[in-house]
């Protein structure tokens, strides 16, 4: 730790404040530049995965989603980096494990992380100049290409607008979900920023002026409002120095007017009825969403905020929560959640049912308020509380984001309270505010809550979202008419001036970089790459026949247990209800105990217990795979002896007996099923894909894609006729496959907590059943089925693929950086920089499935022809030894992501079901490292055969995809 001294400047930076935080392991300091007025939150600890951001307050002042807008933009070229895409060139060559820019309802952030010191300092300068001497001011084409601009190629074509975040607004507005949540702020803060759209309505965009978008930039993008941040073993006063002489020192300090005002407290509720789009040919029963939302208290008061985030598990999340089933049994609707958001300065409660109906509005209404008051009066069951505070209280100090680094995570939440004038280290110290929460346990602490922030408040609002048959379809030609009658307004030069400005767009987008320019970037060097694959600590033992691996990794006294299943014991017309299966067990009630008082015990217990259906290549193979069942648990070892009887209990002793419960899940499932079909329609379509030529595709199709949507959509519809069918179905299944002969179990704990995990697993293993039963070969269709699917959507996600493999090619190293050019390179610039798209993904797998998809794409027709011209640009390619070195440090950088405890056990449990070695693993990583321009060449023919064999999916737009009809042998409705 550096000692540093309260009032005493270091860099140009003055230290106002410093303290320990406890439970973040941290030593916290809070600066003040004073020639800039920069402010500066550092968190001083022994994390090696560093992070930088810098932020900025960016309050709306309308809906044309300008702050947004501006945080795409910066990152195309700046005065040090003068490239159009420096971020790109970031993606391509540097070590990150975090590099993003993200818009919030009232800030813009600018973060990235890394492992190493020197790439570390290089994405910070590139990050810094872009913010603060962004290349915007030279041209309006990065405005054009990242907002919105009129696409013309000649005076005869009809007038259109393309923009990325005018295409990736259009998807997110798709989604019903993000429609009501946009909807629920602007219904709860009329008079403030909030009731704006910082993201961009895409009706709102095509508004946007450059003078405005530039005059934003020149009013909040200066170090007075910025806020900027470090965490991790970095070297503080090297980074400060650096940030002091390079950036900061250039600035005087200003008066930046940025303060967001508070929303007073309506007198009475609001109703509000919205709609969204619906397909011409679906059913509109069961479509609408009500929702209750209340505003709840200051983001400022740590405490409340880390209580209703406990309450809204407490009463909408946990199968046990009371609100929620009080809906549910209702019938309301078949899917009810909450939401808890806090990002902003008056954090915002929802109540929400989804697929309910407008007639249901006043009963609604009516179980809110009898369930809520009956929980005042009679209390909350102490259970229920003391489940819901220690599931938070476990994941709190457990600390593991997955793969977005927790300094990250620190840093949006230090953002909750340092963006409104308060300490940033508020919402990071929790444990007095949790000391007075699980007073909660012996007092009425949620109750009173309950009753003075829901019942007794007045800043509330009902909205009702309806759906209304092709609204898409009637919005897109209300929006061709307008254009239409704009451009017959437009004289001869007006039009021609349009003309050129796309055209001077199309060579700004096709502008060859100059060597001079793309050495700017900072690159390491080779030596700066670690040469060897991490390997993963796995000692395998045998216990009653079973295999027992076990991951000796520092996990801070928390044991991760994993029960591996394989399930060909099951015949292939039964696979769907093995992930049916995953959705309710722990979910439905055992021999001992009721749905509710069982997921009580498991949080109470536990850090959780799920289960899912997971595939796994066998040695790279694209015909051979293996399907397992997956229970993932955790738990402190203190609590080891009740996570075992608690995955005893499951595996044993689940009945599928209660109809309704089943009924609800199914239900549940269905709802958050189409949630993902309209906010990851890349996934879909490629796994669509996958399905028509590969095996392991088609398993994960009818376990994770459409085809189990579809399944569970016939489920929900059918319930009533066919429940004996879909509960024996159920319990054949559950049979077939939780029983010792099929079982892995994989371990990752402290090596001195090693033997009590042990012990209790093989306890378990005493205690299961031990049948055998028959395994199953599956054996599938394939053929191009070329299907569009067809949505409501507004954009479209292309996908095109095949397996190499069938084409007699061998899975090479060298593909993984053939992924990362065709993707930051090829894909990046043809779908997205020049099409519009927001995304655009390749991936080769080891098994030979080759997928190419777009993500939130305005195109269709024209996403596929650059699928299929792909070969031409990798047969051409050409790179010296510095851009392959880039490709190369960026391919290394996407392998060798930082991983929590509970990843770098999983990862080494699943080479070791899949047969991979830690040879094997090396000879990849050895072959992406000697990667050369004649390896990359010879993919050229690869892709050129798999693009002819013509697998294709589109899923979105059913306007878009029937005008381009001959592109499919197949139309398939998704919903009904």
């Amino acid at each position: 730790m550096q000692i540093l001294n309260i009032g005493n400047v270091y860099n140009g930076f003055q230290l106002l404040e410093e303290k320990r935080i406890n439970e973040v392991n941290s030593i916290a300091r809070l600066f003040y530049h004073n020639k800039s007025g920069a402010k500066l939150f550092h968190l001083e600890n022994d994390d090696n995965n560093k992070v930088f951001s810098i932020s900025f307050r960016t309050p709306p002042t309308n809906n044309t989603g300008l702050p947004h807008i501006l945080e795409h933009a910066v990152l195309c070229g700046s005065k040090k980096f003068p490239l159009k895409d420096p971020f790109i060139e970031l993606a391509k060559g540097s070590l990150n494990t975090y590099l993003n820019a993200m818009t919030f309802s009232d800030k813009t952030m600018y973060p990235i992380a890394s492992q190493n010191d020197k790439d570390f300092v290089n994405l910070m300068d590139v990050y810094l100049d872009a913010v603060l001497h962004p290349n915007i001011y030279n041209g309006p084409e990065s405005f054009m290409q990242e907002g919105w601009h009129y696409e013309l190629n000649s005076q005869d074509e009809p007038l259109s607008i393309k923009g990325v975040v005018y295409n990736e607004m259009k998807g997110a507005f798709s989604s019903p979900e993000q429609v009501l949540f946009r909807k629920i702020e602007e219904s709860l803060f009329p008079d403030t920023v909030y009731r704006f759209e910082s993201g961009g309505d895409p009706e709102s965009i095509p508004e946007l002026t450059y003078e405005q978008f530039l005059n934003f930039h020149k009013t909040y993008y200066h170090p007075s409002n910025s806020y900027i941040y470090l965490y991790g073993n970095g070297n503080l006063m090297e980074h400060l120095k650096f940030i002091d002489e390079k950036y900061l020192n250039q600035f005087d300090k200003i008066q930046v007017d940025s303060s967001i005002s508070i929303q007073p407290s309506f007198n009475q509720s609001k109703e509000i009825e919205e709609v969204y789009s619906i397909s011409e040919d679906e059913n509109e029963r069961n479509k609408t969403f009500i929702s209750k939302n209340y505003v709840i208290g200051n983001s400022k008061d740590s405490e409340k905020v880390l209580a209703f985030n406990i309450l809204n598990y407490l009463l909408l999340g946990s199968p046990a929560a009371p609100l929620k089933k009080a809906l549910i049994e209702a019938n309301i609707g078949k899917d009810v959640f909450g939401s808890f958001d806090s990002s902003i300065m008056q954090p915002t409660f929802s109540i929400v049912v989804k697929n309910s109906d407008v007639e249901n509005k006043e009963l609604f209404l009516k179980v809110v308020k009898d369930t809520l008051e009956n929980l005042v009066d009679n209390g909350i069951d102490k259970k229920v509380i003391e489940a819901a505070i220690n599931i938070h209280e476990f994941k709190l100090r457990e600390a593991d984001y997955g793969h977005r680094p927790k300094g990250l995570v620190y840093n949006i939440k230090a953002m909750n309270s340092w963006l409104y004038d308060e300490d940033p280290w508020l919402h990071l110290e929790y444990e007095k505010s949790l000391k007075n929460i699980k007073t909660a346990l012996v007092t009425n602490y949620f109750e009173r809550l309950i009753k003075e922030d829901i019942l007794n408040n007045l800043h509330t609002s009902l909205l009702i979202l309806k759906p209304k048959k092709g609204l898409a379809s009637e919005k897109d030609q209300e929006e061709e008419k307008r254009l239409q009658e704009y451009k017959k307004q437009l004289s001869e030069d007006e039009v021609i001036k349009i003309i050129k400005q796309k055209e001077n767009l199309g060579k700004y987008q096709n502008r060859i970089e100059t060597d001079e320019a793309l050495a700017t970037i900072p690159l390491l060097s080779r030596e700066d790459i670690k040469r060897e694959v991490e390997d993963i600590p796995l000692i395998k033992f045998v216990e009653n026949d079973v295999n027992i691996l076990h991951h000796s990794i520092f996990t801070n006294g928390i044991a991760y247990v994993n029960l591996f299943f394989d399930t060909t014991a099951v015949p292939q017309e039964l696979v769907p209800y093995t992930v049916l299966l995953s959705s309710l067990l722990g979910k439905v009630r055992t021999e001992n105990h009721g749905y509710e008082e069982l997921s009580n015990l498991i949080n109470i217990n536990t850090g959780g217990i799920y289960a899912k259906v997971e595939t796994y290549s066998f040695k790279y193979s694209h015909k051979e795979f293996l399907p397992k069942f997956v229970l993932r648990s955790s738990a402190l070892t203190s609590n080891i002896k009740s996570l075992f009887v608690l995955l005893t209990e499951l595996i044993n002793s689940t009945k599928f007996d209660e109809s309704n419960r089943i009924k609800e899940v199914i239900g549940e499932t269905k709802s958050r099923l189409e949630m993902a079909i309209f906010d990851q329609g890349h996934v879909m379509a490629a796994r669509r894909v996958n399905s028509y030529f590969s095996p392991i595709g088609q398993y994960i199709e009818n376990t994770y894609g459409i085809s189990y949507y579809m399944f569970i959509s016939n489920l929900d519809s059918e319930f009533d006729e066919k429940q004996e069918e879909i509960l024996e179905n159920l319990k054949k299944v559950y049979n077939m496959i939780l029983n010792k002969n099929n079982m892995l179990i994989s371990i990752s704990s402290d090596k001195a907590d090693f033997e009590i995990v042990r012990e209790e697993a093989v306890s378990l293993i005493e205690r299961l059943p031990n049948c055998k039963f028959e395994k199953y070969k599956y054996s599938f269709d394939f053929a191009p089925k070329n299907e569009g699917l067809l949505t409501s959507s507004k954009v479209q996600y292309v996908a095109k693929g095949y397996n190499f493999k069938e084409l007699g090619y061998e899975y090479l190293g060298h593909m993984q950086v053939l992924k990362t050019i065709v993707s930051l390179d090829y894909l990046w610039n043809k779908v997205r920089v020049a099409g519009g798209a927001y995304g655009s993904l390749a991936n080769f797998s080891k098994s030979g499935n080759l997928i190419f998809s777009s993500y939130r794409d305005p195109n269709l027709k024209e996403t596929l022809h650059v699928y299929d011209d792909m070969f031409k640009y990798i047969e051409a390619f050409d790179a010296d030894e510095r851009e392959m070195r880039k490709y190369i440090i960026g391919t290394i950088s996407n392998m060798d992501t930082p991983l929590s405890p509970f990843m770098k056990g999983d990862k080494a449990t699943s080479y070791y079901i899949s047969g991979i070695t830690l040879d094997e693993l090396q000879r990849e990583r050895d072959e992406v490292l000697n990667t050369t321009v004649g390896d990359i060449r010879k993919c050229s023919i690869l892709l050129a055969d798999s693009m002819k064999k013509n697998y294709l999916c589109v899923l979105g737009n059913e306007r878009k995809i029937k005008e381009s009809k001959e592109q499919f042998n197949n139309l398939v409705k998704v919903f009904l």
